[in-house]
């Protein structure tokens, strides 16, 4: 017999030691539970997002006063009521430009959209106007069959 033949009996069952068992342990209390390092804390593992030597992401950007939206999820209309429109001769045709002279609009290059609030007393056409709501189209297409895109 030699000793490379040897094996462990299929009964035999090594106890395993018992670490860090205050004075049950013979190898003493804490040994090789890392006891002031930073995985023996709770919570002691740092974030993914944490940065270990760097300044953190929230304090590199830039702090600006008042409120800035970067990602305009809205789109914000000019509204123009269908009541301000009776000031127009009729057949005339609406775009942009004749709503910012005649002072309904503030800017030319927004988008505008009609709304419906009184009776339009005259035939009007309607060129490159963004929007208009369910009531005010289906109204103003009653009224006169042609909405010029």
């Amino acid at each position: 017999m030699l000793l490379n033949e040897l094996k462990k009996s299929k009964w035999y069952k090594k106890s395993k030691k018992r670490l860090g068992r205050w004075n049950a342990s013979w190898k003493g209390n804490y040994s090789t539970k890392w006891l002031k390092w930073q995985k023996a804390r709770s919570g002691g593992v740092k974030a993914i997002w944490f940065e270990w030597w760097q300044t953190p992401l929230t304090r590199r950007i830039p702090k600006l006063k008042g409120f800035k939206r970067y990602y305009k999820l809205v789109t914000n209309y000019q509204i123009v009521n269908v009541w301000n429109l009776n000031q127009f001769r009729a057949w005339t045709t609406i775009d942009k430009s004749k709503l910012f002279d005649a002072g309904l609009i503030k800017k030319v290059n927004s988008p505008v959209k009609i709304l419906w609030n009184w009776n339009l007393e005259k035939k009007l056409k309607f060129k490159n106007i963004d929007s208009f709501s369910n009531s005010a189209k289906s109204k103003i297409e009653a009224i006169w069959w042609e909405i010029i895109d």
